[in-house]
């Protein structure tokens, strides 16, 4: 009971965040579009800290802001792998409801089959997401150059980010329930809230190393 009073609470925090971001993106849109869905996303699994980031850094990017932009590079390596987060959060996030509708297994695991149909979708979308940052900006060089690009970009930190969610999701199936959530339980969707944290710090040192070698830009 507790952990679902818990979970409840912390999805009601996420969702309140995340409209929160997406009235001051229309007041405000970004200058990059993709951006105007990546914050509200980010308001979902991160919360207030998500609401903290986005007034600190991302109004700074918002067409209607004049604002210099005074971030560091760890300011912006974090919204750079936000881009990314958000992206394999909504694969994860679709993945869920396709095993649990038609209950797929990998090996005769449940689990295994989240964690290929996710990573697919994740990885598409996280694609799909880099793409329609690059593209508008360099839109001469083509969409199959920017699709290109978009994958030497993202298919490093997305991995990571897989890592650290599915690492978690693991531990939530064999160790901390004798029997794991269920997708339309409270519980669930707040494990998944912790695993996308979790992805995003393992993908935050991919980032990094992506951005320090001018293989993907900071945002």
């Amino acid at each position: 009971m507790l952990i679902t009073i818990v979970s409840w609470i912390a999805l009601i925090i996420g969702l309140i965040c995340s409209l929160i971001i997406v009235i001051d993106v229309i007041r405000h849109p970004q200058m990059m579009k993709i951006m105007n869905v990546v914050w509200p996303i980010n308001g979902w699994f991160f919360g207030p800290f998500a609401l903290w980031t986005y007034f600190k850094w991302g109004r700074l990017k918002a067409k209607n802001i004049k604002d210099k932009d005074h971030r560091g590079r760890p300011a912006r390596v974090f919204v750079s792998t936000s881009h990314c987060s958000a992206g394999c959060t909504v694969g994860d996030a679709a993945g869920v409801p396709i095993v649990a509708l038609t209950g797929m297994a990998v090996i005769g695991s449940t689990l295994f089959a989240h964690f290929v149909v996710e990573f697919i979708l994740a990885y598409i979308f996280g694609i799909v997401f880099q793409f329609y940052a690059i593209y508008p900006m360099n839109n001469e060089q083509g969409i199959a150059r920017s699709i290109k690009a978009a994958i030497k970009a993202d298919t490093l930190s997305l991995i990571a980010f897989e890592i650290g969610m599915f690492g978690w999701m693991a531990i939530v199936h064999y160790v901390l329930f004798a029997q794991p959530p269920k997708p339309n339980e409270a519980s669930y969707w707040f494990m998944m809230q912790i695993a996308m944290i979790l992805g995003f710090l393992t993908s935050y040192p991919a980032n990094w190393i992506l951005v320090r070698k001018g293989i993907k830009e900071e945002m």
